[in-house]
């Protein structure tokens, strides 16, 4: 199962996207405290919409507190970041892996970043563009770890309402 990890969220609705993400696809959610909103705040919710009870999560004190209760994350763990050489199609994510990403308005502290150089991942974009929304960078990543394994155990078909395809 994937995991994705967010550092010190701020904004709830860009978490209860996250989260309606993590579900649509089972992917564990990962949250470090402190989080610039309570876990039952009403845009993380109706960002969530009804999904949100259906989510595997986990809140953390801090960052230790995280590889403490996650010891194999470190070996897994990889970390998206504007500052990264490496495009995130550059890496082969295992079946497992664990990508963080860090707070909207600062991104992962560059302390974590220099001490994972190697899995350091980021999304390809035009030089004055300063980032990309944190729930979109989520989805751009967590699908191309998904594409990676032929999305493994995800519904691959579409069926309309209505109709049926010719």
């Amino acid at each position: 199962m994937l995991n994705i990890v967010l550092l010190e969220p701020e904004m709830p609705a860009n978490t209860g996207n996250i989260g309606r993400t993590c579900c649509a696809t089972g992917t564990r959610l990962h949250l470090i405290e402190p989080m610039g909103f309570k876990i039952n705040d009403k845009m993380l919710k109706r960002a969530g919409l009804d999904y949100w009870d259906k989510l595997d999560v986990t809140v953390y004190d801090c960052y230790e507190d995280f590889l403490e209760q996650n010891p194999d994350a470190v070996k897994k763990m990889y970390m998206a970041t504007t500052k990264s050489k490496q495009d995130y199609t550059d890496v082969q994510y295992e079946p497992d892996a664990y990508i963080m990403f860090g707070k909207e308005s600062a991104g992962i502290p560059e302390e974590i970043l220099r001490d994972n150089q190697e899995t350091c991942v980021r999304i390809p974009m035009l030089g004055e563009t300063r980032s990309l929304n944190l729930s979109n960078s989520v989805a751009i990543i967590l699908y191309e770890a998904f594409r990676q394994h032929d999305f493994a155990h995800l519904k691959l078909d579409g069926h309309l309402r209505k109709y049926d395809w010719k």
